[in-house]
């Protein structure tokens, strides 16, 4: 990290920019309310830190240990003086502010009726952002692919998605599964999401960074803390800072599996929060499995600091083509979202009295 001093030169930030840049280096400038700091994007050994520190307007150069530079929480203090979370704007809904967001939708979308009938009642039981997979990973080639397996499919579905948001006033957003779908999902979707089997994509996040839209990014269910944020970092440094890390459960040990999809790693939010500025939620439906733990672990999420949820909702789950074992109804959600806000708002008040005490004592 280059730190510039208080009341640098637009001249000499440029200066250094262009220094860097000779190197064959690339740079984020992030200009705050108090100094301008630069970050390094590359291999940071073609360039010493005892010649930048010479550079006119350079206060000091820092040695940031993690891998994830940019998005990492002191690096955003430096130059904002704040320690509170990025917030990520889709439409008019804010992830990452005072409030949790709730996601809800469909698994896959299988037709338009399916789609229109559940994003009425999701929006009616509170959800703020419509879900719906248009282009399905799965394990088995012989389950349904979703009905972007083909692009008129895929065109179709879509469209279907973004007059259901429109309708709604609703963000939509919807999962990319390899490069070749970038660009046609962009032109209809708010928030692109990385599901956690592309995690280790670099070219498709590199490419989704690009569209300069949201990017929800969900953790591997291999991959420890420091992978998932180290590839959030290929995001932003392509230039894009609009992140949403999402948990959604890592491969659980042993016999685990019989009982749950995958394990639910609630203490990855606070531990993230602390490593770094961007809001993460959790979706409890891929990591739990089963639609009678939802509810649950939902509530443990929003406890445990999360910035929103994001959940999987059908209106009869037996009809369901893709994961009808882990789906709610609209109702279900209804509950789940009076809760969690319940919930939300009891611990708020909670740490605001604790801090009011800390101060007074």
């Amino acid at each position: 990290m280059i730190i510039m001093r208080k009341g640098a030169t637009e001249e000499e930030v440029t200066g250094v920019v262009n220094d860097i840049k000779k190197h064959g280096l690339g740079v984020d400038v992030s200009k705050g309310e108090i100094r301008t700091v630069i970050g390094i994007i590359g291999d940071e050994t073609k360039i010493s830190a005892t010649h930048l520190e010479t550079l006119p307007g350079v206060k000091e150069v820092r040695l940031v240990e993690t891998p994830y530079k940019l998005i990492n929480r002191e690096y955003s203090t430096l130059f904002d003086g704040k320690t509170e979370s990025r917030v990520v704007k889709a439409g008019k809904i804010r992830i990452g502010a005072d409030e949790p967001v709730f996601i809800a939708g469909p698994c896959a979308i299988e037709g338009k009726q399916q789609l229109m009938q559940i994003a009425t009642e999701v929006k009616a039981a509170g959800a703020h952002i419509l879900r719906g997979g248009v282009f399905k990973p799965r394990t088995s080639v012989h389950s349904f692919q979703g009905l972007g397996s083909n692009i008129e499919g895929a065109r179709q579905a879509l469209g279907w998605l973004r007059e259901a948001g429109d309708k709604y006033d609703m963000p939509v957003i919807t999962e990319i599964r390899g490069e070749s779908h970038v660009d046609l999902v962009k032109e209809y979707a708010d928030i692109l999401q990385i599901g956690s089997r592309n995690m280790y994509d670099q070219d498709l996040l590199i490419a989704a960074a690009k569209t300069r839209k949201p990017i929800l990014l969900k953790r591997h269910f291999g991959a420890s803390i420091e992978e998932f944020l180290s590839f959030a970092e290929y995001i932003a440094a392509s230039g894009n800072k609009d992140i949403i890390l999402c948990e959604r459960g890592i491969v659980p040990i042993g016999k685990g599996k019989s009982y749950t999809r995958y394990t639910l790693d609630l203490q990855a939010i606070p531990v993230v929060q602390k490593e770094t500025y961007l809001p993460i939620i959790v979706d409890p439906s891929h990591a739990a499995g089963r639609r009678d733990l939802i509810m649950t672990m939902s509530m443990a999420a929003i406890a445990a600091g999360a910035s929103g949820l994001e959940i999987e909702v059908h209106y009869n789950a037996k009809e369901a083509k893709c994961d009808g074992q882990q789906m709610i109804t609209s109702n279900e959600l209804g509950k789940l979202i009076e809760q969690c806000k319940a919930l939300h708002q009891s611990l708020s008040l909670f740490r605001k009295e604790n801090r009011a005490a800390t101060c007074i004592n």
